[in-house]
């Protein structure tokens, strides 16, 4: 109930098309619950040969013609707003699922499986229509019903009512029993769907490593397993909806041999007239229509339910990377930075960084050396405040990154990661994706400062082609000029280079590097990089140990005092 009500307030914009349906409901309950008077009405004077039946029959023949056209409006509104509130409910809690991934740092992502997020986003947020268009106003639609057909069972005739309706407290506690069981198995379906779901994003995107590894058999068979599993969840569940709809349905007859058998004895006494037991056995299906209904309202109550708690462990989730109420707005960047004794670790015990103090003044160009693994993409990522420290502080111009509004930190740097990811479209809009309001001018000319026109302009679509997948059309080291274009297009204060020209032969590199000390100039600019071209020009390199700083200096400085840094050039010279 708790995730009930979690619901309808969430889907408060759409209230008023959801009452519409609601009176609509009332209409439609109110015309089923008519339509037995009729016939009561009907078999009543034909039993007694009135006079009068044919003229009534006329009167009430179109009466009950009106009945059934106010039902048939009622049931169509009842639908169309239900699923017009469902619909767009559920397009709006996609949207909101999906404002909450970005704001949720990348500690969330360590642990999650990329197919597994998107099952959330996708499939369970679906199951939410099933709730909202169909069990909601089923449940109500059928308790209005089994409400309606009681007080007009017991109007008619109270004995035969109570008679009646004897099986409903086993069919209630059935219903209660049932829920309990099979919740649970809907959560595994569910679990078991988002599985699926990461197997297959996984190996859809690593199908070249697949082919190339010859692993054919094995990923089929781990999806034929997770297909399996998911069956066999599936199956579980229903094969105890099953017999619950079949205790469902004998229980709901027994009521209707009871009327008949006893009802006929009273009749045949003439205790009861025979219109009250037509009338009765007509209500009787009414009324045991819902309660046979509670299987399937049941399932689907369940399968929403169990995709309802996934979609809210999202949007409830606790968002590390918190800004302050008012955070401060970073204006005219100088790109003054200083760590410090900062720490960090992404599992507590094991520190990547430790008491790192290091000051970085505006316009210098800073390089990050070490061997892998000692924190340096680490270094980086406390800088773009991907994670805050464990310990200690980073400032920027004067201000701790926590007191920073994410939104201006992030407009103040401009990245190059050796991962690069580049989105299913035109290199223009790649290389433009800083920047969406760059001219085409502004986009030729960032991509020659990174070397990329060259090989774009012998593209047949040249800035209109497109990368395809994570730029699965291009080379490593084109998604990496092109990479490198897009933060020079972004133009900003802080340059981050991270394996930028890692992937790019030694004669581009060279061309890159003399293109980017001009982009370089004026801005402050930390580099990870292994090649000793690309570091020995910095103003300062800090040399990375166990997550310690070893040493800092300039490279002619390093050099003489020897240590790390001097075994570190001659390895990767």
């Amino acid at each position: 109930m708790k995730l009930l009500f979690k619901l309808v307030k969430a889907s408060k914009k759409y209230w008023g098309w959801l009452l519409v349906s609601l009176l609509a409901i009332i209409g439609m309950t109110a015309s089923q619950l008519y339509a037995p008077l009729v016939v009561r009405r009907l078999t009543d004077m034909a039993v007694n040969a009135d006079i009068r039946l044919a003229e009534e029959a006329l009167r009430l023949g179109i009466i009950l013609a009106a009945v059934y056209l106010a039902q048939a409006v009622c049931s169509y509104i009842r639908s169309y707003f239900t699923h017009y509130a469902a619909w767009h409910f559920v397009a709006e809690l996609r949207t909101r699922v999906y404002a909450t991934l970005q704001k949720l740092s990348m500690k969330f992502y360590h642990d999650k499986q990329t197919g597994q997020i998107m099952s959330r986003v996708v499939n369970d947020t679906q199951n939410i229509e099933v709730l909202i268009a169909h069990a909601v106003p089923d449940i109500i639609v059928n308790v209005a019903i089994i409400i309606g057909v009681a007080i007009i069972l017991f109007l008619i005739n109270p004995l035969l009512a109570a008679l009646s309706l004897i099986t409903t407290p086993l069919l209630v506690i059935a219903s209660v029993l049932f829920a309990k069981k099979v919740l649970p198995l809907f959560r595994e379906r569910q679990k078991i769907l988002g599985e699926l779901n990461a197997n297959l994003q996984d190996n859809i995107s690593g199908m070249k490593e697949i082919q190339v590894f010859n692993q054919h058999e094995r990923e089929e068979e781990k999806i034929k397993k997770s297909s399996h599993e998911e069956a066999v969840a599936v199956l579980r569940a229903l094969r105890l909806s099953a017999v619950y709809g079949s205790a469902t349905q004998y229980f709901s007859s027994v009521g209707s041999v009871l009327v008949i058998a006893y009802g006929g004895f009273m009749a045949l006494h003439g205790r009861i007239p025979v219109a009250d037991i037509v009338a009765f056995l007509m209500y009787l299906n009414i009324f045991y229509q819902p309660l046979t209904q509670l299987a399937r309202i049941n399932e689907d109550l369940q399968t929403a339910i169990a995709g309802a708690e996934r979609v809210f462990e999202i949007l409830d989730a606790e968002i590390d990377i918190k800004e302050k109420e008012n955070p401060h707005e970073l204006k005219n960047v100088k790109g003054h930075i200083f760590y410090k004794n900062v720490s960090f670790h992404y599992i507590e015990g094991n520190d990547v960084l430790k008491n790192i103090s290091v000051e970085i003044k505006p316009g210098e160009v800073v390089a990050l050396v070490g061997p892998t693994g000692v924190g340096k993409t680490t270094f980086i990522n406390l800088l773009n405040r991907f994670y805050d420290p464990v310990e200690g502080e980073i400032i920027l111009d004067g201000y701790d990154l926590r007191d920073v509004s994410l939104k201006s930190l992030r407009h103040s740097i401009s990245n190059v990661i050796q991962d690069v990811f580049l989105f299913n479209d035109t290199l223009a809009e790649n290389i433009g994706y800083g920047r969406p309001e760059a001219n085409r001018e502004e986009i030729i000319e960032a991509s020659r400062l990174a070397r990329a026109d060259e090989f774009i302009g012998e593209l047949n679509d040249g800035y209109e082609t497109l990368v395809g997948e994570r730029g699965l059309r291009l080379s490593g080291g084109q998604k990496q000029r092109v990479s490198i274009a897009r933060a020079v297009l972004r133009d900003r204060p802080i340059l981050i280079l991270d394996e930028a020209t890692a992937a790019v032969d030694v004669e581009t590199e060279k061309q890159i590097r003399e293109a980017m000390d001009d982009v370089m100039r004026n801005r402050t600019t930390i580099i990870i990089a292994h090649r000793l071209s690309t570091i020995k020009k910095a103003d300062k390199i800090i040399v990375l140990k166990d997550g310690q700083i070893e040493d800092i200096g300039a490279h002619d400085e390093l050099v003489k005092r020897g240590g790390l840094y001097a075994d570190y050039i001659i390895v990767n010279d």
